[in-house]
């Protein structure tokens, strides 16, 4: 099979294979495709150690690299997943905060390598995309909220 002409490259201090692994458990659609390691000595490993890994997260394509801790990930980078209902998002935000993670805002979290994601019920997109009066409320909602609570969400939309 050809490489993907675009693939998300995200650097990890020293645990791409084990952060590829959680991901392919916890999403569906995702997968562990490839673990290459270093032909030899390099800035923060050894010949032998994990280098890359290739890995699919919901079907996009993305490389894990072994850089050390010269680059720590930020929020400027994150994955948005859209969930269809509150189950869906209770379990894909209680994996990642569950497995070493953290809670941010507004439906936020890090996993515990410092990767961000957006954990977004289609209902707020659809409140977004609505516009005038009925996003605002939907927004002002969210903007209390750490994990987004569907059923408010929901309630706002309406008045």
């Amino acid at each position: 099979m050809a490489p993907a002409k675009n693939t998300i490259c995200l650097w990890y201090d020293k645990d791409a294979e084990a952060a590829a692994r959680f991901y392919a458990e916890t999403f569906p659609d995702s997968r562990v495709t490839g673990v290459h390691r270093a032909p030899s000595d390099f800035p923060s490993g050894k010949a032998g150690d994990v280098l890359t890994v290739e890995f699919t997260v919901l079907g996009i394509p993305c490389i894990g690299l072994n850089g050390g801790p010269a680059f720590k990930q930020s929020e400027a980078f994150s994955f948005q997943i859209s969930t269809e209902d509150q189950a869906e998002t209770d379990r894909y935000w209680n994996a990642i905060v569950g497995n070493g993670g953290q809670e941010s805002a507004c439906g936020w979290c890090k996993d515990k390598w410092g990767l961000s994601w957006q954990i977004t019920p289609r209902v707020l997109m659809e409140a977004m995309a609505a516009g005038g009066d009925e996003a605002r409320r939907a927004f002002d909602a969210m903007m209390k909220m750490r994990k987004i609570d569907v059923a408010a969400i929901e309630a706002a939309r309406r008045g």
